[in-house]
């Protein structure tokens, strides 16, 4: 290769010109490996092209107000930081990994002693290598510390150097090289520092220290940088083009989506809601949607919205009115929508994506809309899988700025997550951001530039919790406008999350002084903890603190009767039968699948065919869980969204309880945590109906699971071990009057009886206070315990402005994938574990038959041919927690891997790592000790072989 022949090279002397950067892995390259400078240059000029056409405004802000020219200053930075990113791979550690390369550039005066260099190399990874090369000349340019700037470059391949990988480094001097090597570092630093613009900036940034959200997301912006400029496809090694000419043809073929940039939307709220949501012709924002649309156009800006409304009165179509107000306000790009579970999240998309058709943009006909799905199993989701595998949908309101939109191949690609700009997940996504992993830096950066929605606040436990109040922090420290909302939030938990996300926006609360003495320290989040009026919109200040405003409710409000059932399944039989016997439709919530499937056996036996009993629960194969879900849908839906059948009994796990729009007659439930239960209950008449049987036109809700004969009340064994038995007494204590007669007002008597529940106060009569007082006790203990478990892998908080990101991942989960981290954000006494259903027939094994598509042989052998590995990923089944235990899940695994080999499907990504179970043909197998049996209207069954 004549490096000087090359068109548009650089002025660089040989020996710099020699040093080589990549080589050529697929073996299509005519030189076999590409230079340094060539790809710091692609890296340089990609970061700048991201900067211009793909970066959101508000990350570009949030960097530039850190420097001292503003945002010219910041694209200059980003250019330039990404254009010295691999500056670690002029060293010998680096350059010997290819010996004839390497030879060739000691024949331009770069010597290394190769035995020494290979033995010590591990030592100075190219990235941390890189900082240090890159700290030593930012001092050589009259730096104090260069640290917060050196760190991105360290940190580049997902994680930042420790203070003792650097010193590693420093003692063993021959590893960044001699004086020789020190020239061609600094001839490269140099170059790129005038290429980029940089080098008349630096004296002005060397007073301009960085903050970590800065760091973090530059470096994220660094990586994405550097893997498109990696990508041989987009930047192929060959050097018979221009920096423009080669910039160009990559950024083609890459073709990102454009930033959405938000038109302004009405000031009047009734048209905002009539041009963004299928609304009835007569239909007018809800008082709550109001004083949320109100409030997200003059509230502080970043800031926090808490929306605390009622099931059903349409929180979400007010927080999506809410993201479209603040990303106006503040250059945000997208949004992240947060949801508790999958099957939740599937729902959530659907909606978002009819919100999506009808969001206009600033430009008409800017690009392509790009979306993602982020859980697990999110390719099974039909509407999802169709984004990425057909044309984008047409039809789109074009006139009012609309938009395409679809799935970008490269965006949708692993540790990608959150880079597109509308983007609807489990909250794991979210907590991931406050856990210490590999690449964290990208999720950041994805979360930066969005609104961040979190439904169902009220749904994570202590333990999830620590995760979410560390992952506020970071969002406020970035500026990222958060809106929570919940039907059932405690108050205290609402003065929490509120003083979480300050400490990120308005750093730490000052520590008190010597002047402070004999001053009254006033707690800003106080009235949070006592305000009771509902429904209640939160809103952050300019200080610390928050302004609650309460608004109407929509008259949508009922009475509900609330009575108890003794746990025994003959006296819940009779009361359906009694309840039923004009028609009608019931809902059974109990706390565990094993009650469910226990409960549905009993009532089929006793009811008959005359009162059919379907089951909802979590041990279902994706695809029977996803059709069940949407059968729930249909048939218990809104009015005139299905055929409603005139008799019919569902016996369901907690899946009902969350974001399923779904209408029963009669309600039984466990007793469960008070939150839990009013969620269960807006399941209770929740829509109008003329064609309610008469003796079910009273909304009535039985409360079971537990020993009402007893003082207090005995919750039943699978109940104490879901929830904390002080919780389940707390619920019982606040729901006696209620359950004595008095009726249940919802939705005005939600936040005094949620209120009542979660605060300090002694409940319930005086012989019940012995034993809740030992519960509370146990739980305190337990809450303790939960935390300091939480903080082994929980990320920190943020630190003051200057301090490096230096070990800022150190002692985390590494390069965990999302399965992994899920164990890490989730309190679980025992691992999850998900296998795939087969069936076992004498050809061999075959597809579920009951599913679309099923009785296809499936080849263990060889790997299935496409669409196959799809088909087989759809019957994806988790076990249950009994059989993943920590005493047993090793003997599970072993066994399963005994009985089915899959070596041959390890290339496949839909399919690797994964795990067989073999049924029978009559649903019927035996696995280490236990027997299980799987229905597809039942789910899975398990007991022990023994018993």
């Amino acid at each position: 290769m004549n490096a000087r022949a090359v068109v548009g090279g650089p002025k660089l002397g040989d020996a710099a010109r020699s040093v080589w950067g990549k080589t050529d892995r697929k073996g299509t390259s005519p030189v076999g490996w590409l230079p340094l400078w060539r790809h710091l240059a692609d890296t340089a000029d990609v970061a700048g092209r991201l900067w211009e056409h793909w970066l959101s405004p508000a990350v570009r802000q949030r960097i530039a107000d850190e420097l001292p020219g503003g945002d010219a200053d910041a694209r200059t930075l980003a250019v330039w930081i990404a254009g010295v990113h691999d500056i670690g791979k002029a060293t010998p550690a680096f350059a010997c990994q290819a010996y004839a390369l390497a030879e060739r550039m000691r024949d331009h005066g770069l010597g290394y002693h190769r035995d020494l260099i290979r033995a010590d190399r591990k030592y100075a990874p190219h990235a941390t290598a890189g900082h240090l090369v890159l700290a030593d000349w930012l001092q050589q340019q009259h730096w104090t510390d260069p640290h917060s700037y050196a760190v991105i470059v360290g940190g580049h391949h997902g994680v930042p150097p420790t203070d003792e990988g650097l010193r590693d480094v420093q003692v063993r001097p021959h590893l960044l090289g001699d004086p020789d090597w020190r020239q061609v570092q600094y001839e490269l630093l140099n170059w790129m520092a005038e290429r980029s613009g940089a080098g008349e900036r630096l004296i002005e940034w060397s007073g301009a220290p960085l903050s970590q959200p800065v760091q973090a997301a530059l470096t994220g912006l660094v990586i994405v940088a550097d893997w498109i400029a990696s990508n041989e496809e987009f930047f192929p090694y060959i050097l018979d083009s221009t920096d423009e000419d080669r910039l160009t043809a990559g950024w083609e073929l890459l073709d990102l989506p454009v930033p959405w940039r938000p038109a302004a939307p009405p000031v009047d709220v009734d048209e905002l809601f009539g041009a963004r949501f299928e609304l009835p012709a007569t239909a007018a924002p809800r008082p709550v949607q109001r004083t949320v649309a109100e409030l997200a156009a003059t509230m502080p800006a970043p800031g926090m919205m808490i929306v605390e409304a009622a099931m059903g009165e349409g929180k979400t179509e007010a927080a999506l009115a809410a993201v479209e107000i603040l990303a106006r306000r503040t250059g945000a790009s997208g949004c992240y929508l947060a949801l508790p579970t999958r099957a939740t999240s599937d729902a959530m998309f659907n909606r978002m994506l009819s919100w999506l058709r009808r969001l206009p943009d600033a430009q008409v006909g800017r690009g392509d809309r790009d979306v993602r799905l982020a859980h697990g199993k999110a390719a099974l989701n039909p509407d999802y899988d169709r984004l990425r595998t057909t044309s984008l949908p047409s039809g789109i309101a074009e006139d009012d700025g609309g938009t395409d939109i679809g799935v970008h191949v490269w965006l949708a690609g692993p540790k990608r997550t959150l880079l597109s700009s509308f983007v609807v997940g489990t909250i794991d996504q979210l907590l991931f951001a406050a856990l210490r992993g590999k690449h964290l830096v990208l999720r950041h950066l994805g979360l930066a530039g969005k609104i961040v929605v979190i439904d169902e606040a009220h749904a994570y436990d202590v333990y999830m919790g620590q995760f979410l109040d560390r992952a506020l922090e970071w969002l406020g420290a970035y500026g990222v406008p958060v809106i929570v909302l919940s039907a059932t939030l405690p108050a205290r938990r609402r003065a929490e999350l509120m003083a979480a996300y300050d400490i990120g926006r308005l750093g730490p609360v000052p520590a008190l002084t010597w002047r402070d003495r004999g001053k009254p320290r006033v707690d800003p989040y106080a009235p949070l903890r006592t305000d009771l009026r509902y429904p209640l919109v939160t809103v952050s200040t300019a200080d610390r603190g928050a302004t609650a405003t309460s608004c109407a409710d929509s008259g949508r409000g009922i009475e509900v009767n609330l009575r108890r059932l003794a746990d025994d399944l003959p006296t819940l039989v009779e009361l359906l039968r009694d309840q039923l016997a004009d028609g009608g439709c019931a809902l059974v919530v109990r706390n565990t699948v094993a009650r469910v499937q226990e409960t549905a056996a009993a009532l089929r036996a006793a009811l008959g065919p005359d009162i059919p009993v379907s089951v909802a629960h979590s041990r279902f194969m994706a695809v029977d869980r996803a059709a069940k879900d949407r059968w729930l849908r249909d048939t218990f839906g809104p009015p005139g969204c299905g055929s409603r059948p005139h008799r019919h009994v569902v016996v369901a796990s907690q899946v009902a309880e969350q974001s399923l729009d779904i209408d029963f007659d009669l309600l039984v439930t466990d007793l469960a945590p008070v939150d839990l239960v009013l969620q269960r209950i807006g399941r209770l008449h929740r829509h109008t109906r003329g064609d309610r049987p008469a003796r079910l036109a009273t909304p009535t809700c039985w409360i079971s699971g537990a020993d009402w004969t007893t003082e207090p009340p005995q919750p039943v064994a699978g109940s104490r071990r879901v929830y904390q038995p002080a919780t389940l007494l707390r619920s019982a204590a606040v729901l006696l009057p209620h359950l004595d007669g008095e009726p249940l007002r919802l939705p005005s008597d939600i936040a005094p009886i949620t209120q009542t529940a979660y605060g300090d106060a002694e409940l319930g009569p005086p012989s019940w206070q012995p034993a809740m007082a030992e519960a509370e006790a146990k739980q305190r203990d337990e809450i303790t315990t939960k935390e300091l478990k939480a903080d082994g892998f929980r990320l920190a908080g943020v630190a003051e402005v200057g301090v490096p990101l230096i070990g800022w991942l150190s002692g985390g989960v590494g390069n965990a994938d999302d399965r992994a981290a899920l164990g890490h954000v989730r309190d679980t006494d025992a691992e999850s574990l998900e296998v795939l259903l087969l069936v076992r027939t004498p050809d061999g094994l075959v597809l579920p038959p009951w599913i679309d598509g099923g009785g296809v042989s499936v080849p263990t052998s060889a790997l299935p041919r496409w669409p196959l590995p799809r088909w087989i990923a759809r019957c994806t089944l988790p076990l249950p927690r009994a059989m993943t235990a920590a005493d047993v899940i090793d003997e599970v695994i072993a066994e399963l891997e005994r009985r089915t080999d899959l070596s041959a499907w390890q290339d496949s990504h839909w399919l690797a790592g994964e795990l067989v179970l073999d049924i029978d043909t009559d649903g019927t197998a035996t696995v280490a000790g236990f027997d299980l049996h799987y229905h597809p209207e039942e789910g899975l069954r398990v007991t022990r072989a023994n018993t």
